[in-house]
């Protein structure tokens, strides 16, 4: 569900490898301006970051946003910080559910602006085991090597 690649800020494509991405929801997030700015230059890593439930609401861990050079000085910017992310509360309801009873986890998988807001897209999803991982390695390797083959012939 991530939007053009015009609008993509960020995408997290090692989720794909580690998860099994079952579902996708479109949460907003709470930024300061510097952040913004930040983002538009693109100045941003998204790899390590989580999703976690504290006191009924949503937050993103791990998501590293490093401020301009030219970022005032009397803004203290902290790159590090934990950002909370804007969801309904029936949505958050549905989430703490997954989460708790069934044990799934929330990974943020794209980071897009929608309307001249930044949105972030979280999967719901399940830990892939290590033979998964292999598997899905040795399908992508024999489509590439299908693919030259077919292109050569």
């Amino acid at each position: 569900m991530a939007k053009p690649s015009s609008s993509t800020i960020a995408l997290n494509k090692r989720a794909r490898f580690e998860y099994h991405l079952d579902e996708r929801i479109e949460a907003g997030i709470s930024l300061e301006g510097w952040e913004v700015k930040a983002l538009r230059a693109g100045n941003i890593q998204f790899g390590e970051s989580y999703v976690l439930i504290k006191n009924g609401q949503a937050f993103l861990f791990g998501c590293l946003i490093t401020p301009l050079t030219s970022a005032s000085t009397h803004v203290n910017a902290e790159p590090m910080r934990n950002r909370r992310l804007l969801l309904h509360r029936r949505e958050l309801d549905r989430l703490i559910g997954l989460v708790e009873r069934k044990g799934q986890t929330l990974i943020p998988t794209a980071m897009y602006w929608s309307r001249g807001k930044v949105k972030v897209e979280i999967a719901v999803a399940r830990g892939k085991q290590t033979h998964d991982k292999r598997r899905a390695q040795k399908d992508r390797d024999w489509e590439r090597q299908k693919n030259r083959l077919l292109k050569n012939a």
